[in-house]
């Protein structure tokens, strides 16, 4: 549970509906689609890239060129010690987008690691914090148009900091956030980034909900 500050109010707590999604919906895969053709055609360590010859629902025969990727978690570390939560974000240059970029801590899940371990390893790496109270919060794709990377959000509760062990690629720069502040921030254009922006929206409505 939360406390979120009501001004001159008496703070309250808000209990946190647990995840509405299933592995089981994840993990789906429609079996109304007849793959007629398949073809790797670049595969990096990252990702890889497929073009697929198809017949899709409603006899619709395609060509697919679809980015294959093993999924990713998203940590929402929220600092609850306070009246009012504060949310951990970093700041790093991204080089795809041309800028730097507020952002949740982040990263791939490897090829048979489960997705809870796979975000506790991401927020220790990135940011040197652990949590004890973890919740899954958000599945969603990304770009279901051209790419199967997934998304699983966790919100992390009761931090604890410790040392960070990031990448040698990484310079990461940390500041925590009032909610308050973060969503107006995601509101003005100031957070651009879509896996941070849904799950501060998230949280938002979670703690506004009577």
């Amino acid at each position: 549970m939360i406390a979120r500050d009501r001004g001159d109010k008496r703070s309250e707590f808000w209990i946190l509906n647990p995840n509405p999604y299933s592995e089981e919906m994840r993990k789906k895969k429609s079996s109304l689609v007849r793959v007629i053709s398949s073809k790797t055609v670049f595969r990096g360590p990252v990702f890889s890239v497929v073009t697929d010859e198809v017949e899709e629902p409603g006899n619709v025969r395609a060509r697919r060129d679809v980015i294959r990727h093993s999924g990713s978690i998203v940590v929402l570390p929220v600092d609850d010690s306070a009246r009012t939560p504060r949310v951990l974000l970093e700041r790093q240059y991204r080089y795809a987008a041309g800028r730097r970029m507020w952002e949740l801590p982040a990263g791939r899940v490897d090829p048979g690691e489960n997705h809870l371990a796979a975000a506790k390893r991401e927020l220790l790496e990135e940011t040197g914090y652990t949590a004890a109270k973890w919740q899954k919060a958000l599945f969603f794709y990304v770009s279901p148009g051209f790419l199967d990377e997934s998304m699983t959000v966790y919100l992390a509760r009761s931090l604890r900091k410790g040392i960070a062990q990031p990448e040698e690629d990484e310079r990461i720069a940390l500041r925590f956030f009032p909610l308050a502040q973060a969503v107006r921030m995601a509101m003005t254009g100031k957070i651009i980034d879509a896996k941070t922006i849904a799950p501060l929206l998230w949280l938002d409505k979670k703690l506004t909900r009577r």
